[in-house]
Protein backbone atom coordinates (compact mmCIF):
# COMPACT_ATOMS: atom_id res chain seq x y z
CA UNK A 1 0.00 0.00 0.00
CA UNK A 2 2.84 2.36 0.80
CA UNK A 3 4.35 1.68 -2.60
CA UNK A 4 1.04 2.57 -4.18
CA UNK A 5 0.92 5.80 -2.19
CA UNK A 6 4.28 6.80 -3.63
CA UNK A 7 3.17 6.12 -7.18
CA UNK A 8 2.01 8.69 -9.70
CA UNK A 9 -1.45 7.09 -9.70
CA UNK A 10 -1.83 7.71 -5.97
CA UNK A 11 -0.97 11.40 -6.20
CA UNK A 12 -3.08 11.82 -9.33
CA UNK A 13 -6.09 10.36 -7.55
CA UNK A 14 -5.46 12.45 -4.44
CA UNK A 15 -5.16 15.59 -6.53
CA UNK A 16 -8.39 14.77 -8.35
CA UNK A 17 -10.28 14.31 -5.08
CA UNK A 18 -8.83 17.62 -3.82
CA UNK A 19 -10.01 19.57 -6.86
CA UNK A 20 -13.43 17.94 -6.68
CA UNK A 21 -13.81 18.89 -3.02
CA UNK A 22 -12.77 22.50 -3.72
CA UNK A 23 -15.20 22.75 -6.64
CA UNK A 24 -18.06 21.58 -4.46
CA UNK A 25 -17.28 24.29 -1.87
CA UNK A 26 -16.11 27.12 -4.16
CA UNK A 27 -17.35 30.02 -2.02
CA UNK A 28 -15.89 28.54 1.17
CA UNK A 29 -12.52 27.98 -0.52
CA UNK A 30 -12.53 31.50 -1.98
CA UNK A 31 -13.17 33.04 1.44
CA UNK A 32 -10.33 31.01 2.91
CA UNK A 33 -8.05 32.18 0.07
CA UNK A 34 -8.93 35.84 0.67
CA UNK A 35 -6.82 36.14 3.80
CA UNK A 36 -3.86 34.50 2.07
CA UNK A 37 -4.25 36.88 -0.87
CA UNK A 38 -4.07 39.86 1.48
CA UNK A 39 -1.15 38.47 3.47
CA UNK A 40 0.99 37.48 0.48
CA UNK A 41 0.38 40.77 -1.34
CA UNK A 42 1.33 42.60 1.86
CA UNK A 43 4.67 40.79 2.02
CA UNK A 44 5.54 41.73 -1.57
CA UNK A 45 4.36 45.33 -1.17
CA UNK A 46 6.15 45.74 2.16
CA UNK A 47 9.49 44.76 0.63
CA UNK A 48 8.74 46.95 -2.40
CA UNK A 49 7.96 49.98 -0.23
CA UNK A 50 11.06 49.36 1.90
CA UNK A 51 13.31 49.11 -1.17
CA UNK A 52 11.74 52.21 -2.74
CA UNK A 53 12.06 54.23 0.46
CA UNK A 54 15.68 53.21 0.93
CA UNK A 55 16.50 53.99 -2.70
CA UNK A 56 14.77 57.38 -2.49
CA UNK A 57 16.64 58.41 0.66
CA UNK A 58 19.97 57.26 -0.79
CA UNK A 59 19.28 59.20 -3.99
CA UNK A 60 18.53 62.30 -1.95
CA UNK A 61 21.79 61.95 -0.04
CA UNK A 62 23.77 61.16 -3.17
CA UNK A 63 22.18 64.22 -4.81
CA UNK A 64 23.84 66.36 -2.16
CA UNK A 65 26.88 64.12 -2.01
CA UNK A 66 27.39 61.24 0.38
CA UNK A 67 31.05 62.32 0.55
CA UNK A 68 30.16 65.96 1.27
CA UNK A 69 31.34 67.90 4.33
CA UNK A 70 29.91 71.34 4.98
CA UNK A 71 31.00 73.90 7.55
CA UNK A 72 29.76 77.24 8.83
CA UNK A 73 30.44 79.58 11.73
CA UNK A 74 28.07 78.90 14.64
CA UNK A 75 26.07 82.13 14.96
CA UNK A 76 22.70 81.88 16.76
CA UNK A 77 21.81 85.46 15.77
CA UNK A 78 23.24 85.33 12.24
CA UNK A 79 26.75 85.96 10.84
CA UNK A 80 26.38 89.71 11.47
CA UNK A 81 26.47 89.05 15.23
CA UNK A 82 29.91 87.40 15.05
CA UNK A 83 33.24 89.20 15.32
CA UNK A 84 34.71 89.60 11.84
CA UNK A 85 37.65 87.44 12.85
CA UNK A 86 35.31 84.46 13.37
CA UNK A 87 33.85 84.50 9.85
CA UNK A 88 35.01 81.95 7.28
CA UNK A 89 37.06 83.71 4.63
CA UNK A 90 38.56 82.88 1.23
CA UNK A 91 41.86 82.39 3.09
CA UNK A 92 40.26 79.61 5.16
CA UNK A 93 39.01 77.93 1.99
CA UNK A 94 42.46 78.09 0.43
CA UNK A 95 44.05 76.67 3.60
CA UNK A 96 41.63 73.74 3.49
CA UNK A 97 42.46 73.05 -0.16
CA UNK A 98 46.18 73.05 0.58
CA UNK A 99 45.98 71.23 3.93
CA UNK A 100 43.82 68.27 2.84
CA UNK A 101 45.21 67.65 -0.61
CA UNK A 102 45.30 63.83 -0.37
CA UNK A 103 41.66 63.11 0.48
CA UNK A 104 40.11 66.25 -1.02
CA UNK A 105 38.50 66.28 -4.47
CA UNK A 106 37.00 69.76 -4.47
CA UNK A 107 36.11 72.67 -2.18
CA UNK A 108 33.92 75.70 -2.66
CA UNK A 109 32.26 78.50 -0.74
CA UNK A 110 29.01 80.37 -1.00
CA UNK A 111 27.04 83.20 0.52
CA UNK A 112 23.49 84.41 0.08
CA UNK A 113 21.98 87.88 0.50
CA UNK A 114 18.26 88.62 0.45
CA UNK A 115 17.50 91.03 -2.38
CA UNK A 116 14.61 92.24 -4.51
CA UNK A 117 14.52 91.35 -8.21
CA UNK A 118 12.65 93.29 -10.91
CA UNK A 119 11.78 91.97 -14.37
CA UNK A 120 8.81 92.22 -16.75
CA UNK A 121 7.09 94.59 -14.37
CA UNK A 122 7.31 92.06 -11.54
CA UNK A 123 8.96 92.42 -8.17
CA UNK A 124 10.08 89.35 -6.25
CA UNK A 125 12.16 88.63 -3.15
CA UNK A 126 15.12 86.44 -4.08
CA UNK A 127 18.34 85.05 -2.69
CA UNK A 128 21.36 86.52 -4.43
CA UNK A 129 23.84 83.65 -4.09
CA UNK A 130 27.54 84.21 -4.70
CA UNK A 131 29.57 81.05 -5.37
CA UNK A 132 33.18 80.10 -6.05
CA UNK A 133 34.64 77.66 -8.59
CA UNK A 134 33.72 74.05 -7.79
CA UNK A 135 30.29 74.89 -6.39
CA UNK A 136 28.47 73.45 -9.39
CA UNK A 137 30.32 70.13 -9.24
CA UNK A 138 29.97 69.73 -5.48
CA UNK A 139 26.28 70.64 -5.39
CA UNK A 140 25.43 68.77 -8.61
CA UNK A 141 23.77 71.74 -10.30
CA UNK A 142 22.09 70.99 -13.62
CA UNK A 143 22.03 73.73 -16.26
CA UNK A 144 18.67 73.42 -18.02
CA UNK A 145 19.14 76.27 -20.48
CA UNK A 146 22.04 78.46 -21.52
CA UNK A 147 25.41 77.94 -19.86
CA UNK A 148 27.25 78.10 -16.54
CA UNK A 149 29.99 80.51 -15.51
CA UNK A 150 33.42 80.06 -17.05
CA UNK A 151 36.57 80.32 -14.90
CA UNK A 152 37.27 83.95 -15.85
CA UNK A 153 33.85 84.97 -14.50
CA UNK A 154 34.98 84.12 -10.97
CA UNK A 155 37.78 86.70 -11.09
CA UNK A 156 35.84 89.49 -12.78
CA UNK A 157 32.78 91.60 -12.02
CA UNK A 158 30.84 90.69 -15.17
CA UNK A 159 27.17 91.32 -14.45
CA UNK A 160 25.84 87.90 -15.35
CA UNK A 161 23.68 85.40 -13.48
CA UNK A 162 21.77 82.14 -13.58
CA UNK A 163 18.19 81.77 -12.37
CA UNK A 164 16.54 78.83 -10.67
CA UNK A 165 13.91 77.13 -12.79
CA UNK A 166 10.94 78.30 -10.64
CA UNK A 167 12.14 81.93 -10.69
CA UNK A 168 12.74 81.90 -14.45
CA UNK A 169 9.26 80.47 -15.03
CA UNK A 170 7.63 83.17 -12.91
CA UNK A 171 9.34 86.29 -14.22
CA UNK A 172 9.69 85.11 -17.84
CA UNK A 173 6.61 82.89 -18.24
CA UNK A 174 6.38 83.08 -22.05
CA UNK A 175 9.96 83.98 -22.97
CA UNK A 176 13.35 82.37 -23.17
CA UNK A 177 15.09 83.68 -20.02
CA UNK A 178 18.58 83.39 -21.53
CA UNK A 179 19.72 86.82 -22.68
CA UNK A 180 17.08 88.69 -20.70
CA UNK A 181 17.93 91.30 -18.08
CA UNK A 182 17.01 91.12 -14.39
CA UNK A 183 17.47 94.02 -12.03
CA UNK A 184 18.62 92.77 -8.63
CA UNK A 185 18.92 95.60 -6.16
CA UNK A 186 20.80 98.28 -8.14
CA UNK A 187 22.46 95.86 -10.59
CA UNK A 188 21.22 94.95 -14.05
CA UNK A 189 22.24 91.33 -14.58
CA UNK A 190 22.18 89.44 -17.86
CA UNK A 191 20.74 85.93 -17.55
CA UNK A 192 23.12 83.37 -19.08
CA UNK A 193 21.38 80.22 -17.87
CA UNK A 194 18.66 78.43 -15.92
CA UNK A 195 19.57 75.75 -13.39
CA UNK A 196 18.28 73.41 -10.73
CA UNK A 197 19.77 71.15 -8.09
CA UNK A 198 19.84 67.50 -9.16
CA UNK A 199 18.21 66.50 -5.89
CA UNK A 200 16.63 68.54 -3.15
CA UNK A 201 19.02 69.09 -0.28
CA UNK A 202 17.51 68.34 3.13
CA UNK A 203 17.59 72.07 4.00
CA UNK A 204 21.41 72.54 3.95
CA UNK A 205 21.57 75.04 1.10
CA UNK A 206 21.73 78.74 0.31
CA UNK A 207 19.68 77.98 -2.79
CA UNK A 208 15.93 78.41 -2.36
CA UNK A 209 13.32 77.98 -5.12
CA UNK A 210 13.74 81.65 -6.14
CA UNK A 211 17.48 82.31 -6.27
CA UNK A 212 19.84 84.28 -8.49
CA UNK A 213 23.29 82.72 -8.84
CA UNK A 214 26.31 84.97 -9.42
CA UNK A 215 30.09 84.60 -9.07
CA UNK A 216 31.28 85.39 -5.55
CA UNK A 217 33.54 88.10 -6.98
CA UNK A 218 30.47 90.01 -8.18
CA UNK A 219 28.69 89.59 -4.84
CA UNK A 220 31.80 90.87 -3.07
CA UNK A 221 32.03 93.86 -5.44
CA UNK A 222 28.39 94.81 -5.00
CA UNK A 223 27.78 94.09 -1.29
CA UNK A 224 31.35 94.15 0.12
CA UNK A 225 30.69 90.64 1.47
CA UNK A 226 34.10 89.08 2.06
CA UNK A 227 33.18 85.88 3.89
CA UNK A 228 31.40 82.61 3.17
CA UNK A 229 28.18 81.60 4.80
CA UNK A 230 29.01 77.96 4.06
CA UNK A 231 31.97 76.10 2.68
CA UNK A 232 31.67 72.69 1.06
CA UNK A 233 34.39 70.07 0.89
CA UNK A 234 34.12 66.96 -1.28
CA UNK A 235 36.10 64.02 0.06
CA UNK A 236 37.67 61.40 -2.21
CA UNK A 237 35.24 58.76 -0.93
CA UNK A 238 32.77 57.89 1.77
CA UNK A 239 35.48 56.18 3.83
CA UNK A 240 37.51 59.41 3.92
CA UNK A 241 34.60 61.54 5.19
CA UNK A 242 35.28 61.19 8.97
CA UNK A 243 38.98 62.05 8.56
CA UNK A 244 38.32 65.02 6.27
CA UNK A 245 35.60 66.28 8.64
CA UNK A 246 38.07 66.33 11.53
CA UNK A 247 40.75 68.01 9.42
CA UNK A 248 38.38 70.78 8.27
CA UNK A 249 37.38 71.42 11.88
CA UNK A 250 41.03 71.52 12.99
CA UNK A 251 42.04 73.97 10.25
CA UNK A 252 39.18 76.35 11.05
CA UNK A 253 39.92 76.23 14.80
CA UNK A 254 43.63 76.74 14.18
CA UNK A 255 43.09 79.80 11.98
CA UNK A 256 40.69 81.56 14.35
CA UNK A 257 40.54 82.54 18.00
CA UNK A 258 40.11 79.92 20.70
CA UNK A 259 36.50 80.85 21.48
CA UNK A 260 35.23 80.69 17.91
CA UNK A 261 32.78 77.87 17.20
CA UNK A 262 32.30 76.13 13.87
CA UNK A 263 29.80 73.51 12.88
CA UNK A 264 31.45 70.94 10.60
CA UNK A 265 29.02 68.25 9.51
CA UNK A 266 28.59 65.45 7.03
CA UNK A 267 25.72 63.25 5.92
CA UNK A 268 26.93 59.98 7.42
CA UNK A 269 24.64 60.38 10.43
CA UNK A 270 21.66 61.15 8.20
CA UNK A 271 22.47 58.11 6.06
CA UNK A 272 22.71 55.80 9.07
CA UNK A 273 19.50 57.20 10.57
CA UNK A 274 17.70 56.68 7.26
CA UNK A 275 18.89 53.08 7.13
CA UNK A 276 17.80 52.44 10.71
CA UNK A 277 14.35 53.93 10.07
CA UNK A 278 13.95 51.93 6.85
CA UNK A 279 14.97 48.73 8.66
CA UNK A 280 12.58 49.35 11.57
CA UNK A 281 9.72 50.22 9.21
CA UNK A 282 10.36 47.06 7.20
CA UNK A 283 10.16 44.87 10.30
CA UNK A 284 6.96 46.56 11.49
CA UNK A 285 5.28 46.15 8.11
CA UNK A 286 6.45 42.55 7.85
CA UNK A 287 4.99 41.86 11.29
CA UNK A 288 1.66 43.26 10.08
CA UNK A 289 1.83 41.06 6.97
CA UNK A 290 2.61 37.97 9.09
CA UNK A 291 -0.32 38.79 11.37
CA UNK A 292 -2.56 38.91 8.28
CA UNK A 293 -1.19 35.53 7.18
CA UNK A 294 -1.71 34.07 10.65
CA UNK A 295 -5.32 35.23 10.64
CA UNK A 296 -5.78 33.72 7.20
CA UNK A 297 -4.21 30.48 8.47
CA UNK A 298 -6.69 30.37 11.33
CA UNK A 299 -9.46 30.90 8.79
CA UNK A 300 -8.18 27.99 6.72
CA UNK A 301 -8.02 25.80 9.84
CA UNK A 302 -11.59 26.66 10.86
CA UNK A 303 -12.97 26.04 7.39
CA UNK A 304 -11.08 22.76 7.10
CA UNK A 305 -12.43 21.63 10.50
CA UNK A 306 -15.96 22.35 9.31
CA UNK A 307 -15.17 20.48 6.10
CA UNK A 308 -13.95 17.45 8.05
CA UNK A 309 -17.15 17.42 10.09
CA UNK A 310 -19.33 17.65 6.98
CA UNK A 311 -17.35 14.95 5.15
CA UNK A 312 -17.12 12.47 8.03
CA UNK A 313 -19.29 9.92 6.23
CA UNK A 314 -17.22 10.35 3.03
CA UNK A 315 -14.03 9.73 5.02
CA UNK A 316 -15.59 6.57 6.48
CA UNK A 317 -16.42 5.26 3.00
CA UNK A 318 -12.86 5.97 1.79
CA UNK A 319 -11.41 4.08 4.74
CA UNK A 320 -13.87 1.23 4.23
CA UNK A 321 -12.67 0.70 0.66
CA UNK A 322 -8.99 0.68 1.69
CA UNK A 323 -7.80 4.28 2.07
CA UNK A 324 -5.10 4.51 4.74
CA UNK A 325 -4.64 7.12 7.44
CA UNK A 326 -1.76 8.63 5.45
CA UNK A 327 -3.90 8.87 2.29
CA UNK A 328 -6.62 10.84 4.12
CA UNK A 329 -3.98 13.04 5.77
CA UNK A 330 -2.34 13.82 2.43
CA UNK A 331 -5.67 14.62 0.77
CA UNK A 332 -6.69 17.23 3.36
CA UNK A 333 -3.17 18.68 3.53
CA UNK A 334 -3.21 19.00 -0.25
CA UNK A 335 -6.52 20.88 -0.01
CA UNK A 336 -5.01 23.31 2.52
CA UNK A 337 -1.87 23.67 0.37
CA UNK A 338 -3.96 24.38 -2.74
CA UNK A 339 -6.02 27.03 -0.98
CA UNK A 340 -2.93 28.80 0.36
CA UNK A 341 -0.92 28.36 -2.85
CA UNK A 342 -3.60 29.75 -5.14
CA UNK A 343 -4.21 32.57 -2.65
CA UNK A 344 -0.49 33.35 -2.62
CA UNK A 345 -0.35 33.50 -6.42
CA UNK A 346 -3.38 35.80 -6.43
CA UNK A 347 -1.83 38.09 -3.82
CA UNK A 348 1.49 38.24 -5.71
CA UNK A 349 -0.36 39.06 -8.94
CA UNK A 350 -2.25 41.89 -7.22
CA UNK A 351 1.00 43.31 -5.76
CA UNK A 352 2.71 43.22 -9.18
CA UNK A 353 -0.30 44.87 -10.85
CA UNK A 354 -0.41 47.62 -8.21
CA UNK A 355 3.31 48.25 -8.67
CA UNK A 356 2.85 48.45 -12.45
CA UNK A 357 -0.09 50.84 -12.06
CA UNK A 358 1.83 53.13 -9.71
CA UNK A 359 4.86 53.19 -12.03
CA UNK A 360 2.54 54.06 -14.92
CA UNK A 361 1.00 56.94 -12.96
CA UNK A 362 4.47 58.21 -12.03
CA UNK A 363 5.36 58.17 -15.74
CA UNK A 364 2.17 60.04 -16.68
CA UNK A 365 2.55 62.58 -13.85
CA UNK A 366 6.32 63.17 -13.49
CA UNK A 367 5.71 65.85 -10.82
CA UNK A 368 4.93 63.01 -8.39
CA UNK A 369 8.64 62.27 -8.21
CA UNK A 370 11.49 60.69 -10.10
CA UNK A 371 11.15 57.27 -8.51
CA UNK A 372 10.15 53.78 -9.57
CA UNK A 373 8.84 50.90 -7.50
CA UNK A 374 11.08 47.84 -7.86
CA UNK A 375 9.82 44.30 -7.35
CA UNK A 376 12.19 42.02 -5.48
CA UNK A 377 11.85 38.44 -6.68
CA UNK A 378 13.13 37.38 -3.29
CA UNK A 379 9.96 38.90 -1.78
CA UNK A 380 7.83 37.04 -4.36
CA UNK A 381 9.41 33.69 -3.47
CA UNK A 382 9.22 34.53 0.25
CA UNK A 383 5.52 35.43 0.00
CA UNK A 384 4.72 32.19 -1.83
CA UNK A 385 6.73 29.95 0.52
CA UNK A 386 5.43 31.59 3.71
CA UNK A 387 1.83 31.49 2.46
CA UNK A 388 2.03 27.82 1.50
CA UNK A 389 3.73 26.99 4.80
CA UNK A 390 0.92 28.80 6.63
CA UNK A 391 -1.65 26.66 4.84
CA UNK A 392 0.19 23.43 5.66
CA UNK A 393 0.78 24.35 9.31
CA UNK A 394 -2.79 25.42 10.02
CA UNK A 395 -4.20 22.68 7.80
CA UNK A 396 -2.42 19.88 9.67
CA UNK A 397 -4.82 19.83 12.66
CA UNK A 398 -8.01 19.26 10.63
CA UNK A 399 -6.15 16.87 8.29
CA UNK A 400 -4.89 14.86 11.24
CA UNK A 401 -8.36 14.80 12.77
CA UNK A 402 -9.80 13.49 9.50
CA UNK A 403 -7.09 10.82 9.27
CA UNK A 404 -7.76 9.59 12.84
CA UNK A 405 -11.51 9.06 12.38
CA UNK A 406 -12.65 5.47 12.88
CA UNK A 407 -14.37 3.91 9.82
CA UNK A 408 -17.38 2.46 11.71
CA UNK A 409 -18.09 5.68 13.60
CA UNK A 410 -17.67 7.71 10.40
CA UNK A 411 -20.18 5.54 8.48
CA UNK A 412 -22.73 6.01 11.28
CA UNK A 413 -22.34 9.81 11.17
CA UNK A 414 -25.35 11.75 9.85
Amino acid sequence: MKQAQNSAAFWSETWGLTLQALRVHKVRAALAMLGVVIGSSCIVLVVTVALTGRKYVLNQIEGIGANLIYAYAAAPNGPESLPRGDLITPGDLQAIKEGISNDLVNAAGGNAVSMTAYANGQQRSVNLVGVTPGFREIRHLQVLAGSYFVRDDFTSTNKICLLTKPLAGRIFPHQNPVGQTVRVGEMDLTVIGVFQERETTLGASEIIPESVLVPFSLLHYYTSTDYYQNIYVQASGVDAVPQVTNEVRSILQMRHRAGAEYSVQNLMGVLQTARDIARALTWVLLAIALIALTISGIGIMNIMLVTVTERTREIGILKAIGATREAILYQFLLEAFTISGVGALGGIAIAVLLRTLVNFLIGVFPDIGNITLPISWVSVVLAFVVSCATGLIFGFLPANRAARLQPIESLRHE
